[in-house]
């Protein structure tokens, strides 16, 4: 396969040599404690191959948002101690301070972690003499956090344009993934995009209508399409301002051949509380005191048949609000169908973005997607057609 990246398989002779390894180590924590590890174990596999070749592996990373001040709070050093365990190998903090003294001591297959780099001012700034600082720390560098590639930060553009720069493996296959999603997909392709707002995804549903085959749109964004066809959608949430912008994606979509899906049938409720007294109707039977909060079945069950048809599926957004029982029924249908899909080989399925990997978990099956994205503003960027600026720094180099 051809990239137009290097990658870890492209690095030689690397015992002895500092390798700064820019991850994503910006896990949540609640009373001294991590309270979910995927992006430590994210890290893992690239960190263990460098440090198994003979490495002197430094990770990167920011931690919180310290807007370069020192905030003991936002210290990797919280974090050393959860990825050791998680590495099962022995990892070394290092201060900031006197850092080129602490990695001097480093030895071949040792890993250390520098204090989170947004402690410094001039990083999210990608000042030059940030960048000259870190790139003295190091002789090769790694960009491994996907999830901050749409920030051209000092650590994830301005390092890859000042070291010999390569993908690591959790960033290859991101970027590998999306490439089959949207970047050279086998068609037909679907996506679907959900989310409250059509606001919030304008530039993801003008990007995708002249890529994909089938666009379904869900939650709160399909009440606005609705709207635009004339459907009375009660107190739905709906961007009735927006009106006018959904008739020119209509618009859009019928020029570039790409058939837009919206419910017609859908679950109501006239309140948004757990397991309230709810209705499924058609999309013209909702009442004035009605809100629409979920995609109904008949229409649930069509989008399953949509995606049987398809090649590729790249999805970003629940349909309903799935966290409130019982609006969850939809996307965890579809989920289900998609995962189904792609374990019998007919379907490759990337998703991303935070509700969707809840959503996904929540259906229980994360781990049957072709590729789950953890990147919330690096993955939705992507889906807006954007140039990401740790990608490209690391395409250049």
């Amino acid at each position: 396969m051809t990239r137009p990246f290097k990658t870890l398989d492209d690095m030689v002779d690397i015992a002895g040599k500092r390798v700064l390894v820019r991850e994503d180590l910006n896990v949540p924590m609640a009373d001294g404690a991590v309270t979910d590890d995927t992006r430590l174990r994210a890290a893992v596999p690239t960190v263990a191959e460098l440090a198994d070749r003979g490495g002197r592996v430094i990770v990167l990373s920011h931690f919180g948002r310290p807007k370069g001040q020192r905030n003991p709070e936002m210290s990797l050093a919280l974090v050393t101690k959860p990825f050791e365990q998680v590495l099962g190998r022995s990892v070394r903090f290092v201060d900031s301070d006197g850092a080129d003294e602490a990695i001097a001591t480093l030895k071949d297959g040792d890993i250390a972690i520098l204090e989170n780099t947004r402690f410094d001012a001039g990083e999210e700034k990608n000042d030059p003499a940030t960048v000259s600082g870190l790139a003295a720390l190091g002789d090769l560098y790694v960009n491994d956090a996907f999830s901050a590639a749409h920030r051209a930060h000092a650590s994830t553009e301005g390092l890859a344009r000042a070291l010999p720069a390569f993908a690591g493996r959790q960033m290859e296959a991101e970027l590998d993934a999306l490439d089959k999603a949207l970047g050279a997909p086998d068609h037909p392709v679907a996506a679907v995009v959900g989310g409250a707002k059509v606001s919030s995804k304008l530039d993801v549903l003008k990007h995708l209508v002249d890529k994909v085959d089938h666009l379904i749109i869900g939650g709160g964004m399909a009440n606005t399409f609705l709207a635009a066809r004339g459907v009375n959608v009660g107190k739905s949430l709906a961007e009735h301002d927006l009106i006018g912008t959904a008739e020119e994606i209509f618009d859009a979509a019928d020029r570039a051949g790409c058939t837009i899906h919206l419910p017609y049938d859908v679950v109501v409720a006239t309140e948004f509380k757990p397991n309230p007294a709810t209705r499924t109707v058609n999309v013209h039977e909702v009442a004035p005191d009605e809100m629409i909060l979920d995609i109904g079945p008949a229409a649930a069950e069509a989008l399953g048949d949509v995606l049987k048809t398809c090649r590729t599926l790249v999805w970003n957004g629940p349909l309903g609000a799935f966290e409130t029982p019982p609006f969850d029924a939809a996307t965890m249908a579809l989920a289900r169908t998609a995962a189904a899909l792609t374990r019998e080989g007919s379907l490759v399925s990337v998703a991303g973005g935070g509700d969707t990997v809840a959503a996904l978990n929540q259906a229980g099956v994360a781990g049957d997607m072709t590729f789950v994205s953890t990147a919330g503003g690096a993955f939705l960027e992507w889906m807006e057609g954007k140039e990401l600026p740790g990608v490209k720094a690391l395409s250049a180099s």
